[in-house]
């Protein structure tokens, strides 16, 4: 629905209260499942667009009458929604086999309120536009909800990497790539891919290179290009973990509250509560570490070729090296394979970490997880959310519960930017200065309190501070300032929760954060040749 008519479909004034505003929308369950991706992503934003609007104008302090206020915030909130730029493109590769085969390919730029644009590109056979253009979407609201200052992109090429060579996949990267850069859908200022499914480190790599041997030649910053590089080639301590490490602080933050563990009728804290993760790659990977570490037992994982389950627990590091030598779950001594569809199995929280609209209205009514976590990008339909909401099942959204690896991604261009690794500067001085301190402490010590022939007071550290004695590394830093953006994100949820008597629906309260943040930008800036 427009934002126009969205914002003048009351005529008693501007909205009706706040506790009774819902989605605009008399569509059944089963069409809300079916909608696109893309048209998904939007309606999720509706009820928010709606509360925000209302915000922004009681709070416009300009001397001009609501009629004007309204036109103006309204114009902003149309121009925010939709995807600014997407480029559609087809190029040759030849197949080791000497076959020539025609690639298909995506980039969408969804805001530049911020530049560069970020997003990641996938490799995946179910790839198309509307899906290109949802996920953009989505990491605009999701860099605002963190702030990260960047406008949302997404890029994808239609194949299954796991039927090409290492050599065709390289070839098909770096065509990508030159595909980007002559349209300006590439560089540091402009437009920032990252890894994302079926990518990874490697591609990031070629990315770079591609770029910097081309379009960036004499640009000092070209290798700011793409983010998730390998460490050689500019990469950055910590981002392979970013995404599940960034997921552990979001479910940490909210199931530490016992004002909404009550409302879900779960105790306060990790420990002993039960996990199921859906996809077994990069984010559901280190989902399971990190909460396996905080004392959560993982009783099953799915994955695209079967499920596993054990009620005693999986051990992380004991799937992960039974998988890299097998290449699948399957088999894994710790566990039983289940036909079961463990999205609807015993649990306390579920976390999705592979593809979209995974948890369709049929998929929620029989969900039993308090919590869901949404690792992967749109995996609960409106249609199911609705549903789990009625359930008082806690969603932690997408644009928020996955955005640790924007947030990392953020660290590792502002370190290609500034062409020095974070710590670098700082860790000689933070150690001498630590050795000082013990030093200073003793002799202080020994002054007032020593006596006899030795009069030494011996000053041990403790293990923690020795950890911590010889400074800051990269990795510290990096996991130090994740862990503080997503514990902050959280808070700023809670608050729009309690304005706005939201109750667990933390997905409008997200958006909220977000719209709120990009109006910002735009009034500020103002309308370009507008």
């Amino acid at each position: 629905m427009s934002i126009v008519r969205l914002l003048r479909s009351s005529q008693r004034g501007l909205f009706q209260s706040i506790q009774h505003v819902r989605p605009s929308s008399t569509s059944s369950l089963e069409e809300d499942d079916k909608l696109g991706f893309s048209d998904m992503v939007l309606k999720f934003s509706e009820k928010a667009t709606k509360i925000v609007a209302k915000k922004l104008i009681s709070e416009d302090t300009r001397k001009i009458s609501e009629e004007e206020k309204l036109n103006y915030v309204e114009g902003v909130l149309d121009l925010i929604l939709p995807c600014n730029h997407v480029l559609h493109v087809s190029f040759p590769i030849h197949r080791d086999s000497g076959k020539m085969e025609t690639i298909q390919a995506w980039r969408a730029q969804h805001s530049q309120h911020r530049t560069p644009c970020k997003g990641g590109i996938r490799f995946s056979p179910d790839v198309n536009e509307d899906e290109v253009k949802a996920l953009a979407a989505l990491m605009t609201f999701k860099n605002a909800m963190v702030d990260v200052p960047f406008g949302g992109a997404k890029g994808g090429v239609k194949i299954d990497h796991k039927q090409y060579s290492v050599k065709e996949l390289e070839r098909i990267t770096r065509r990508f790539t030159m595909e980007l850069a002559k349209k300006g859908f590439i560089g540091p200022g402009l437009d920032v891919p990252a890894p994302d499914m079926g990518t990874g480190e490697r591609e990031m790599s070629w990315i770079a290179d591609t770029y910097a041997m081309t379009h960036g030649v004499g640009d000092i910053n070209a290798h700011a290009c793409v983010t998730g590089k390998p460490i050689p080639q500019g990469g950055i301590h910590g981002r392979t973990s970013a995404t599940g490490r960034g997921l552990f602080y979001c479910v940490r933050s909210f199931i530490n509250e016992a004002e909404y563990c009550s409302q879900i009728s779960l105790t306060p804290g990790l420990v002993g509560k039960s996990f199921i993760i859906q996809g077994f790659g990069n984010v559901g990977l280190h989902s399971m570490r990190y909460l396996y570490r905080a004392g959560a037992k993982c009783v099953g994982v799915m994955e695209y070729d079967g499920n596993i389950w054990n009620p005693e627990g999986i051990d992380p590091k004991d799937l992960e090296e039974y998988r890299n030598n097998t290449g699948s779950i399957l088999g894994f001594p710790g566990a039983e394979v289940t036909d079961e569809n463990l999205l609807t199995a015993e649990c306390d929280i579920l976390i999705p970490a592979a593809g979209e609209k995974q948890i369709t209205a049929d998929v929620a009514r029989d969900v039993k997880a308090k919590i869901i976590a949404e690792g992967a990008n749109g995996p609960t339909t409106i249609a199911a959310e609705k549903i789990l909401h009625e359930k008082n099942v806690l969603v932690i959204p997408d644009l928020f519960c996955n955005a640790g690896g924007v947030t990392v991604s953020y660290f590792e261009w502002l370190k290609n930017l500034n062409h020095v690794s974070f710590g670098r500067l700082t860790w000689k001085h933070e150690e001498d200065s630590n050795y000082h301190l013990l030093d200073s402490v003793q002799k202080s010590l020994e002054s007032k309190f020593a006596s006899g022939k030795d009069g030494t007071i011996p000053i041990v550290p403790s293990y923690a501070f020795k950890q911590r004695i010889s400074g800051a590394s990269e990795k510290d830093i990096v996991n130090s300032g994740l862990e503080w953006t997503m514990e902050r994100s959280a808070k700023r949820m809670m608050v729009a929760v309690r304005d706005y008597n939201l109750g667990l629906d933390l997905r409008t309260a997200a958006y909220l954060c977000a719209l709120e943040k990009i109006y910002t930008v735009y009034k500020v800036a103002g309308i370009t040749f507008g």
